[in-house]
């Protein structure tokens, strides 16, 4: 299937690793032309090469003012934002300290708010604006161990859906995905360090995806491969979605 992606312009955050890399790499396999936003630098010419596109580069915070005002000044002409910089660190209410909820939200909930809100008129411009927001199941879930993520997450997804509701007047749809665990660096520290825990032995994380569905967490590039879809025109009537992805857990 072609997802008629060629030519647009994607701007991908997160996009040095992980689910990021994994978006970045099923866009530019579609002909998507890109720029990869990390707060570390990303070569993108391999990527360019390969695929036949063209990517550029922006190292900047997202949780900062100046991080994303470089984002504004350097992306030019937009049709696809995909949101997906950003990590909330897990603990129960007692755990978590007030600068630890400040920094990560500042960076995944109000990153993702004023970058879409800084960007939303090149979208607007365009005759395919989409904001697809990369969440995670926690919103759902909802578990006291996550507590600053759970909370997080579960303003993302009123954000998708509420900015959803006038965005069609602009032109521009607003989608999502709660991604269960995935097989990220990200994932093995955090089941390496549960493992630590509850098996003695933080070698036999791979025992705790085992419990999982399909016994394994889920692959970035499964991510992305929906995330490619719901950003494309093929998906052009999807709007204030927010499609989980857990293995049905």
């Amino acid at each position: 299937m072609d997802l008629q992606l060629r030519g647009l312009r994607a701007a991908v955050t997160g996009a040095s690793k992980g689910i990021g890399a994994a978006i970045a790499e099923a866009l530019a396999a579609e002909g998507a032309n890109l720029v990869l936003v990390s707060r570390s630098p990303v070569d993108g010419a391999e990527l360019a090469a390969r695929h036949g596109v063209e990517v550029s580069t922006v190292v900047a915070d997202l949780s900062t003012l100046e991080g994303r005002r470089e984002v504004e000044r350097t992306v030019g002409s937009l049709d696809i934002l995909v949101n997906n910089a950003g990590a909330i660190p897990p603990g129960s209410l007692q755990d978590v300290g007030e600068d630890a909820w400040r920094e990560s939200w500042d960076l995944k909930l109000y990153g993702y708010v004023f970058l879409t809100q800084s960007l939303y008129s090149k979208l607007a411009a365009s005759s395919h604006g989409v904001v697809l927001n990369i969440i995670g199941v926690a919103s759902e879930d909802l578990p006291p161990g996550y507590i600053a993520g759970a909370v997080g997450n579960s303003a993302l997804v009123a954000f998708t859906k509420t900015l959803a509701k006038a965005a069609w007047q602009d032109g521009v749809r607003v989608v999502g995905i709660n991604p269960g665990p995935t097989a990220t660096d990200r994932h093995e520290r955090l089941q390496r360090a549960r493992a630590a825990e509850t098996l003695g032995d933080a070698d036999r994380w791979r025992e705790l995806d085992s419990a999982l569905p399909f016994g394994r967490a889920c692959s970035p590039s499964e991510i992305a491969d929906s995330a490619a879809f719901l950003v494309s025109p093929r998906s052009s009537y999807t709007s204030g979605t927010v499609l989980t992805i857990d293995g049905g857990a």
